[in-house]
Parts: structure tokens; C-alpha cells; sequence
């Protein structure tokens, strides 16, 4: 188990408030469910720490890797901006060399066009996978090049649980860890890129070749509420991952980064983030239902068996 050091305690007293210290224990270290000290949380694997530290305040099965649907999509984006191409090239939406690995419904058609920056927005704040895979498609080296281009990311920012195979997180073998992703949730942040069209609330996407526009909205119900003043934002889900939410939000006036993967049901990360903002403010753990329990414990002896089984067979 890792401990915060005597400087970061004191940083994180004058940070929030003396309950939220009080109430501090961090579990990210073990695949234990969460402290009761800690707050009580729907999502099975979790990661609370501050913006632009990737020391945890709180954890909750963090260091286990697990499926993560489209929060894949910060890293695509993170490629995208270290590539340095230009983001008013104009991008063609070119039929999939390859099958999706899941469902990648679209509206979008083959062969129109839209700038590469609206393509990244729309990626990100409405998760739509077709323009993640454009995005690579688009990459200098092609598609190939790209998925290298996030695994050597991921790679150079200590996210050691963490692997990739595709752009969009379609499939259930992009993996990674609750820590791993506040690391990479710090690197994106440094991009105003990003932060702008990942909390994006509706966009109007225009296109060409044939000329014509679509409406998107964020997947992200909180970027909606003023009140959570968030800078940052990204959803997922597959069957695999459950539902996934990372993002920057003001908890306490300061900018904080949670992580939140698989949840039983869409309102679930929401919930979880506001039993974080209360246990920061107040030390009150909250509750969370039975079903969101039982949900925990399936997935937890679930995740076990196939820990068990991966050490036998090797």
C-alpha cells in the first residue's frame, strides 16, 4: 500500500477540508473493495486524485487493469495533438479497413469530410467512433502506426497497465488501470484542445463531399450542470467495462481528477461523483443501493476466477 508522504499530507490538508483528511484511506495498491473510511462507490474500480498530481488521495482497486470501453479516446486524442498535424486539414471518413470489434453505428457517411479539429471534437465529447478510427486512419503511417503511437504513450507516461489495440475502445482488450488513467487524464488536460471539445455541451459537425451537418450532444450529464464546473470529460461503455467516467471537475473550488470504471448502470458514475464531492466536503461515505452491491461482488469474484485462471495456465 502506498502512503502519501508528510509534504503531500500537507498539501492535501490545505487543500480540503480536515473531514476529508480525516475521513482519507487509500486502497489502491489491493484488490480490496473500498475502505469505509473512504466513500462508498457503485463503480468497482475507482481514483480520486488532484489535478496535475498523479499521487492518489483515494483508490479503490486502482492498480487493476480492466477493460475501458471509450475512455481510449484520451489517449487517441493525446496522438492526435503530439502529432502535430494540422487540425484544419480536412479528413475523409474512409469505410473500415478492418471490422469493429462491437457495435459502431454512425451517422456519418463514407467518404464525406470534416476538418480534422471538428472530427476530434465530435470523438470526444459525443464518443463517436467513427471519427476516432478517422483520426488514426489519418495519422502519418497509417492506422498500425497510430495504435503503436498510444501503446508508446501510454508506455512513456508510467502507465504500465495499460494496452491498446484500437482507436475507439470498441474493443474489450484496450485495458487499463484506475491510476494509470489519472496519469494519462493529467497529460491530456495540458492541451486546451482537449479540454475545450471534451466538455463541449452540442456541437453542429459540417461536412462535405456530400455537404451536410449533424447535431451532437456530450455524453457527459454533468458538463450540463454548471455547478461541477467540469474541464475535462470522458464516458464509456461496453458489456465488458461496464460504465466508465473520467473527468475534471471543481470539488471543493479545486480542480480534481475522478476515475470511475465499471458501474452497473448509466446514472452510476454520476452518483459515485457526487458521494466523492461530498466526502471531500464532509467525510460522509454516502451509500450506494443493493443492487449496485451485489453488481461489485459478481464482477469482483469474477475478475478473481480469471486472475486465478491466467496464473494457472501460466
Amino acid at each position: 500500500m502506498r502512503m502519501l508522504g508528510p509534504v503531500s499530507l500537507v498539501t492535501f490538508f490545505l487543500l480540503f477540508l480536515p473531514a476529508a483528511l480525516t475521513a482519507h484511506q487509500k486502497t489502491s495498491s489491493t484488490e480490496q473493495p473500498v475502505s469505509q473510511q473512504g466513500p462508498s462507490l457503485a463503480s468497482v474500480n475507482a481514483a480520486v486524485a488532484r489535478m496535475g498530481d498523479d499521487e492518489l488521495v483515494f483508490g479503490k482497486n486502482a492498480d487493476r487493469s480492466v477493460p475501458i470501453a471509450s475512455i481510449t479516446k484520451l489517449m487517441t486524442a493525446l496522438v492526435v495533438m503530439d502529432s502535430g498535424e494540422s487540425l484544419d486539414e480536412w479528413l475523409t471518413f474512409q469505410k473500415r479497413h478492418t471490422p469493429a470489434a462491437a457495435n459502431a453505428y454512425t451517422r456519418i457517411r463514407v467518404n464525406s469530410r470534416m476538418r480534422r479539429a471538428d472530427v476530434l471534437r465530435i470523438a470526444l465529447m459525443s464518443s463517436e467512433n467513427f471519427a476516432a478510427y478517422t483520426l488514426a486512419r489519418s495519422h502519418p503511417g497509417g492506422f498500425d502506426a497510430f495504435i503503436d503511437a498510444m501503446n508508446a504513450k501510454a508506455e512513456e507516461l508510467g502507465m504500465t497497465g495499460t494496452h491498446y489495440v484500437d482507436p475507439t475502445g470498441l474493443s474489450a482488450e484496450n485495458r487499463s488501470t484506475a491510476a494509470d488513467l489519472v496519469k494519462l487524464v493529467n497529460a491530456a488536460a495540458q492541451h486546451p484542445e482537449i479540454r475545450e471539445y471534451s466538455t463541449t455541451e452540442y456541437f453542429r459537425a459540417h461536412f462535405r463531399k456530400p455537404r451536410y451537418s449533424l447535431s451532437f450532444g456530450n455524453t457527459n450529464a454533468l458538463v450540463h450542470r454548471k455547478s461541477w464546473g467540469v474541464g475535462l470529460s470522458k464516458t464509456g461503455y461496453l458489456s465488458e467495462a461496464g460504465r466508465c467516467l473520467v473527468m475534471i471537475s471543481e470539488m471543493n473550488g479545486k480542480p480534481v481528477i475522478t476515475v470511475l470504471l465499471d458501474s452497473m448502470g448509466t446514472r452510476s458514475p454520476m452518483g459515485d461523483a457526487g458521494r466523492i464531492r461530498r466526502w471531500l466536503d464532509t467525510g460522509a461515505s454516502g451509500k450506494v443501493a443493493k443492487a449496485a452491491r451485489r453488481y461489485e461482488r459478481e464482477k469482483n469474484a469474477a475478475y478473481a476466477a480469471a486472475k486465478n485462471s491466467s496464473v494457472s495456465v501460466n
